[in-house]
């Protein structure tokens, strides 16, 4: 039996590599998108536990593609986490406007970050 599913929407395939092996160490399942249009289509098909989102992507960004994943009722009770580089207060400001319910912060804590999802998991998706 696999763990939770995550869906992780990463356009740097490095970025994607690292979450990937921290992730499935920890007992995770992964899903993985290297677009946000991708990354939407994969949560409609797949319902996953829980999104990681990066919020600098090019076409579609990850606040539009959070906007649209939280505009669709089969998929607005998953938790959208922010997994992003850019810590100013109005880009954080932003994600939560979009829908997210959290962020976790880039470069990641190797050690932290299955504990971080967890916590997520078990908070579940906060409704404003």
């Amino acid at each position: 039996m696999s763990g939770p599913r995550v869906l992780y929407i990463e356009d740097s395939i490095d970025n994607l590599i690292l979450v990937r092996r921290v992730l499935r160490a920890a007992g995770f399942e992964l899903l993985e998108a290297t677009s946000a249009r991708e990354g939407i289509d994969i949560a409609e098909k797949h319902l996953p536990d829980l999104i990681l989102m990066d919020i600098n992507m090019p076409e579609m960004d990850g606040l539009a593609a959070t906007i649209r994943l939280r505009e669709n009722p089969a998929l607005n009770h998953i938790p959208i986490i922010a997994l992003t580089a850019n810590l100013m207060r109005n880009v954080l400001e932003q994600a939560l406007a979009a829908g997210c319910d959290g962020y976790i912060a880039k470069p990641i804590t190797v050690d932290d970050l299955p504990k971080q999802i967890t916590s997520y998991l078990q908070n579940g998706r906060k409704v404003s």
